[in-house]
This record gives structure tokens, sequence and C-alpha cells, in this order.
């Protein structure tokens, strides 16, 4: 069984403190008594940080939250994603226990959009828009803005929020900086220590005469991760019509190493008082090595816990290197003359995945006449006699597969903005355009083998601590009998190839104007996109080939208002509406057709649009404190998802016909609170406590409709948005003195819908459980520059659970055990 340190969060422990946001917790001004040396580099380093996150925040004419780069290592965070959970309505999608992908205001990450010093990041997967950011280490950092509401000279392709990731600059700093960073991890579930080493560095010179005008920053991240997970799962596969009996469920077990490699390098030239440069360069390598043993129990019928009867059981590997990387090169600059101001930008961010050839499933096959299981929410298997006879499974073939995914994106961006006076009121005016081009292919092949064999001659050990798992398979002994040229599986090759291209050109004018206390911009936005798109189908065994293309455009109005309450208080509103493409795999343009079975991609599926709704309220508490509370609609169109079409009108001739549509209105009402505060006003040593919470509360329906075969008529029904939880939020409790900073963070993802299994039948759809998780950080100065750190990650063993309709029900669980982290710092500051 496993340990739960704390119970999961009720709604009512997160509507009064629910979570830390990393860019609003930190020191404020210690008291004068403790300080010294070592005290002014470690508050001035990370209070003042946080400080100018949050001026940044205050002063942005949107709505937004910034962290920077000290704030962020005061996190047991491993990539930009992990440290993007900290902050308020900001939550994350784990892979294998790990950040990945990042949720906005409760929306999926495929409607968020990313940049990283200031031009889009295209995505490495093949199918997605989202951008799985722990591909980034959080080490090449300078600062982290999740933009909420978005202004007319912002990319209008977002629907929850933007990430904009900024690497360092030398002008961040004063003089000479640099920081040497090394620690080791232990994973307690594998038993696996693994390696961690950064660098980074910066100055300043003087090219000529007069003061600094050269600057060059540059780092370099590197490390790698062994770790495991186990995992018992059906995919959903009940039969909720024959008193919830289960048609079959796997055994995995994941041995797994990660590599994370980043390099940023960027230079800043000041030409004149009045002229500037800059480049920006970012690569960022992550390998991702998989070997995965699993036990598939599939029954010949549909049984109930405890029974046992006929069963195949097949012994599976998937053995597999993925690699994905991301360059970004920007080019910029800006001249001021007089009152007008010119930016401009050239940016060109190239993404790719790839898997080498390899084994991408190895099956040896067993029948059995007494296996069944026991459980519903984590099935434990009841094996059947010579289960652990190895010489009963024969090798029934092997898939080999290598695929590569490119996805590239050239920016150029002009924009000039003149100050003025209107009404004797100070006022400015800024326009501008942006032509941006987007190319993303796809390309797979598939082998098959079929060798003879049996597994005896093939077995290996499996450490899986969920169960028994008998022998699996030694991928060393099955790469010999790939090494030939195979049979190349045409059809299954040629239907997952594609290249799609999005052509866009942008144009927007908008103004500001301070009225005393209040400021408004306004402005729109115009967008048209020119889309593309070849692939191929399977129509029974014959490939044909798929061409589509059409284009559209949008206006995009944006108003807002940022009204000053007091001198700390800040009321802000916004009316915005914004646009984001369906994924790629939604707009594919491949097909297959089995008989009376089908699935289609639809690249006719309309851009998602949503008009938006943003009202809140910012109160500053001195030095590093803030409160707020925001409050925001969305009026979502043209909302796609997955539905089968088989016997509607135009799918007459198929039983099944799987397709994407875009679906009838969405909406989505949300409530963001945050807090932070240390309370320096108690005496020593209460003074260096610390707190921060934050919640978002949101609350989304969407309607959907699905063809009835069986009546003859289309069914409507409501659904929550996909990706979408009710609540999230963040609590954090630390402490700071002249030496030590402790910080003790718990995250919380409440439930969301997973997928929609079945649009007839909600009994069907597949829900991610709450997810809660406990981290700890802890810092030492050991001297006035050199730091040790100790982490702790999960450490109350969070496992992953999802259902398949009701909570008893599994589609998967799977547990990962806690990560221990020792490393040193050494820091000029």
């Amino acid at each position: 069984m496993t340990k739960r340190l704390i119970p999961p969060f009720s709604r009512t422990l997160l509507a009064t403190a629910v979570a830390l946001a990393c860019s609003q917790v930190q020191a404020e001004d210690s008291p004068a008594e403790t300080s010294n040396e070592l005290e002014t580099v470690r508050v001035i380093g990370q209070a003042a940080s946080t400080n100018r996150a949050l001026t940044e925040q205050r002063e942005a004419d949107n709505i937004e939250t910034t962290t920077r780069a000290d704030d962020i290592g005061d996190f047991p965070d491993n990539n930009v994603s992990e440290s993007l959970q900290r902050m308020p309505g900001v939550s994350i999608e784990r892979d294998q226990g790990e950040g990945r992908f990042v949720r906005v205001r409760g929306v999926a990450p495929d409607l968020n959009a990313v940049t990283v010093n200031g031009i889009q990041v295209p995505a490495p997967e093949a199918g997605r828009r989202a951008v799985a950011l722990d591909v980034i280490p959080a080490d090449l950092l300078e600062s982290l803005t999740v933009v909420k509401t978005l202004t007319p000279d912002m990319d209008g392709n977002s629907l929850g929020g933007t990430v904009e990731v900024k690497t360092l600059s030398a002008f961040d700093r004063d003089g000479l900086f640099y920081s040497v960073s090394g620690a080791a991890s232990y994973d307690e579930h594998t038993d696996q220590t693994s390696p961690e080493l950064a660098v980074a560095a910066s100055n300043q010179f003087s090219l000529g005469e007069g003061a600094n005008n050269f600057g060059v920053a540059g780092a370099i991240s590197w490390g790698e991760r062994d770790f495991g997970s186990d995992n018992v799962e059906t995919g959903g596969a009940w039969d909720f019509d024959d008193n919830n009996a289960l048609e079959e469920f796997e055994q995995r077990d994941y041995m797994i190493t990660r590599e994370r490699l980043g390099v940023a390098l960027n230079f800043d030239y000041l030409l004149s008082d009045d002229t500037s440069l800059y480049l920006r360069t970012l690569h960022s390598e992550f390998r991702d090595e998989e070997i995965r043993q699993a036990n598939i129990f599939s029954f010949d019928a549909a049984q109930q816990p405890g029974q046992t009867g006929i069963a195949e059981v097949e012994k599976e590997l998937k053995d597999r290197e993925e690699t994905q990387d991301i360059s970004s090169f920007v080019l910029g600059g800006q001249h001021l003359s007089g009152d007008w101001t010119t930016d401009f930008r050239v940016g060109y961010s190239t993404v790719q995945e790839e898997e080498p050839r390899h084994a991408d499933s190895t099956v040896f096959v067993g029948d059995f006449t007494d296996a069944g299981y026991t459980g519903t929410r984590k099935p434990s298997a009841l094996y059947p006699s010579g289960f652990y006879d190895d010489s009963n499974y024969e090798l029934d073939g092997i898939e080999v597969t290598e695929g590569k995914t490119t996805d590239e994106q050239v920016d150029i961006a002009l924009d000039f903005t003149r100050d003025m006076y209107w009404n004797g009121n100070p006022a400015s005016i800024k326009f501008g355009g942006k032509a941006s081009q987007r190319d993303k292919d796809s390309d797979v092949n598939v082998w098959t083998y079929e060798p003879d064999g049996v597994l005896t001659d093939f077995a290996t050990d499996v450490d899986y601590q969920l169960g028994n798992f008998g022998s699996g398979i030694d991928a060393d002994r099955i790469n010999p009998l790939v090494a030939g040229a195979g049979t190349l599986e045409d059809v299954d090759s040629a239907i997952e190839d594609f290249e799609m291209s999005e052509d866009r050109q942008a144009a927007y004018l908008m103004g500001t104007v301070d009225i005393q206390q209040l400021r408004i911009l306004a402005g729109v936005r115009y967008e048209k996109l020119d889309f593309e798109a070849d692939g191929f189908g399977d129509d029974n065994g014959t490939i044909t080939a798929s061409h589509f293309e059409e284009d559209e455009d949008h206006w995009l109005p944006a108003l807002h208002l940022r009204y000053q309450l007091t001198n700390d208080t800040l009321v802000r509103a916004a009316v915005t509406r914004s646009v984001v493409r369906p994924t790629f795999e939604q707009l594919s343009p491949g097909f297959e057709i089995d008989g009376d079975e089908a699935s289609f991609g639809n690249p006719e599926l309309k851009s998602l649009e949503s008009n938006n709704l943003d009202l809140g309220i910012e109160h500053y508490m001195g030095h590093a404190g803030v409160v707020s509370a925001f409050a925001f609609y969305k009026d979502i169109k043209n909302f796609a998802y997955l539905t089968d079409k088989g016997g509607s009108p135009g799918f007459e001739l198929f039983s099944d016909a799987e397709t994407f549509e875009n679906g009838n209105d969405a909406s989505l009402y949300g409530l963001e609170l945050a807090y932070s505060k240390q309370f320096s006003s108690l005496p020593a040593p209460f003074n260096g406590l610390l707190m921060g919470a934050n919640a978002t509360f949101v609350d989304a329906t969407a309607e959907i409709d699905a063809f009835d075969e069986d009546t003859g008529v289309t069914v409507t029904r409501d659904i929550a948005l996909p990706s979408q939880s009710d609540v999230t939020g963040n609590l954090m409790f630390g402490y700071e003195d002249k030496r030590l900073s402790l910080r003790l963070a718990a995250n919380y993802t409440g439930k969301f819908l997973q997928e929609v299994s079945d649009p007839l039948d909600k009994r069907y759809d597949i829900y991610t459980d709450d997810h809660v998780q406990l981290d700890f950080n802890g810092h030492y100065f050991l001297t006035e520059d050199l730091q040790l750190t100790f982490e702790a990650i999960n450490i109350n063993d969070e496992p992953f659970y999802a259902y398949t309709g009701k909570e008893k029900f599994n589609a998967q669980y799977e547990e990962y055990g806690p990560t221990f982290k020792l490393g040193l710092s050494l820091k000029n500051l």
C-alpha cells in the first residue's frame, strides 16, 4: 500500500489558503540587528530579485505573473514546467512523475503558447502544439512570465495564457557574475543515483572608450536521471453493461534514463545612448530512454473480480530511445529618435523529435485457462497455472519503428512607438506588423518480423513492486533478431506521414493614455492565416494521397484598464479576444478505412476563438509581499473534440467512424487567489517565517455531439473541458535567516477529464484523479559564496491514478517514489 503523509486537500482548505507562487514569495528586509556581509549577499540577491519580478508584474499593462532566476532556485524543480507549477493559475501535466506540459487557468496545454526570448517555440511531438517544457533546464533561465491577458502587440494564439521564457543577459547584473553547481540525486524507487552539473557566467566590457557597452552571458546545464515506475492499468476496458466486468488489464514496469543538456549564449551591444542590439541563442536536448516490460491479460470473456477463466497473456517489451531538440535564435534591436521608438526582431526556432530505429514492440504469447484478477482500483493478477513457465510463451512478432518530426518557425517583427500627450495626459501610440512561417512534418517507418522462439531463450528478471511479474524480455537478446531489413509495412508507415504549413501575417494598432490614476490601453490586431496540409490515407489497403488548403482571418480587439486605487493597490480589468488552431493530430489529412470501420483527421476544422473577460485587484505589502484576487471568464467557440460519426449522413457506409469536429460553445469561469508574506514584524527568530498560498477555482463546460446509430439521432451532452481541473493550488511554509533558507511546498491539482472514450456514454470517460505532492528544499551558506543544497521531491510518495467513470474503476495506477538530491553551488553575486 502507498503511504500518504497528508490526506488530499479538500475544497474548504483550498478556499482558505492553497499554495505558493514562487514569483511572489521571498524575504522582506531582514532586521537590522542581524545584518552582516553574508546576509547582504543573500537578501539582496534573492529578495531584490523577487522585488524586481513584482515590479515588472505591477507595472505591466496586462495581467501576468513573473518570477526570476534566484526565486526559481528556492524550490526543488528540475525543469521549466515544474518551476511554473508554483505560480497562481498554473498547473502541470506529469509524465513518469516529472512535470512536462503546462495548463494555464484550467486550459489544456495545446491551447496555450510558449515563447523563448520573444519568439514562439514550435512543438517537437508530431500531433501536438503543446511544448514539453521539461526539455528546458531551469538553470538557463533569467525569468519566467505567464501572461494571462493579451495586448494587441502580442500573438493572439493562446486561450489560457502565454509562457514567456527569458534566458540570462549580462546587463541583468552588475559586473562579473558566475555560478558553478553540482548535485547528485537518489531515486528511492530504483535505488539509482544520478548526477547534475551547471555553469553560468556573464560580464560586461567596453568596446571603445567610456562605460561598458558590450555584454556576454552564457550557461551550460547537464543532468542525467535514472529512475523508474511500476504500473497497473486497464485503459478503461470495463464492460459496464455486464455488471462492471473487466476485459483486460496490464502490469507494466518502467526503467527510464532521461538526460538533459542545455546551452545558452547571449550578447548585448549598446551602440549608443539611442541604439542597442542583442542576440539570444538557446539549444536544449532531451534524451529519453525507456525499457517497458508488460504483462497483458486479455480475457476470453469479461470477468468479475475473483473469477478465473480463459485468457491470453502477452509478454511485451518496448525498448526505445527518443530525443527532442529545441534551438532558438533571436536577433533584435531598439532605436530611439525623439519621441519615437523602433523595435525589430528576427527569430528562427526549430524543434525536432527523433526515434532511431528500435524494437518498438516485442510480443510473446501464452494461452491459459484459469487467469483472473482481484480489486478494481488497483487490480492484482490471479496468476494462471503455468504462468511462470517461460516455455509456455511463444514469440508472436516484433515491430520495429523509426520516426522523425520537425517543426520550424521563422518570425520577422517590426514595432513603432510614439510617446505623446492627449488632452494634457501622457499617452502613446504603437503599431507594427509581424510575418511568420511555420512548417511541420512527420515521417514514420514501420517494419515487422516474425521469427520463431520461446521466452525461455530471451528471459530476464523484472523488479516489479506491485505484485509478481514472472520473467521479462531481454532487449539485448532481441536486437540481433531485427538486424536485417524485415518487412516494411507500407500502409502503417504512410498514414502517419504528413507535411503541414501555417503562414501568418499580422498587423496591429494600439494606444495608451494615463488619466490621473487610470491607465487605458486599447487596440486591435488583425491576423491572416494560410494553412496547407499533405498526407496519406489507407483505403482498405490502398495508399491514397490527400491535400488540403484554406485561409482564415481574425480581428482581435483588446481593452485593458489599470486603476491605481491607492499607492499599493491596483484594480485591473481586461476585455480581449484570442484564437488558437486545433492540434496537428486533429488537423491531420490522414485517414484509415478498414471495412466498415474508419478513422479520419479533419483539416477543415476551424480555429478555436475565445472572448475573455478579466477583473481583479492586487495589493502590494511592502517588500516582497502581495495579495491578489482575479475573476475571469472565457466564451470559447469551435471547441474541437473526437466523436463517432458512423451511420450519420455522409458516413452511412461505416459502423464506426472516428473523427474530429468543432463542437458547440464552451465556457469557463474562474477565480484566482494569491498571497505571500514574510512575518518580519515578529520577534526573532520568528521574523524569518514565510508563507505563500495560491488557489485557482474553475468551472468549465463544453457541449459535444455524437450520432447514435441505434436510434438514428444525434445525441448532445455536456462535458468538462479536457485537462481542466476544478481546483489547483500551492501552499508553502518557509524560514530564512542569514545562513539558512527552508521551503516546504505542497502542490495540488484537482481531478480533470482526461479523455472522452465514448461520446455517447459518460460512463467510459477517463478522469485523472486529484494529485497532492509535497516537496522540500533547503539551502545553507557554508561561506559567503558557497551554498549547500538539499532537496526532497514527492516525499509523500504520491502515485498517479486515473479512473473510468467512477473512482473505483481503474484506468491507470502508477507509483514513482520520492527522490532526494544533495548539491553544492558556488556563486559570485
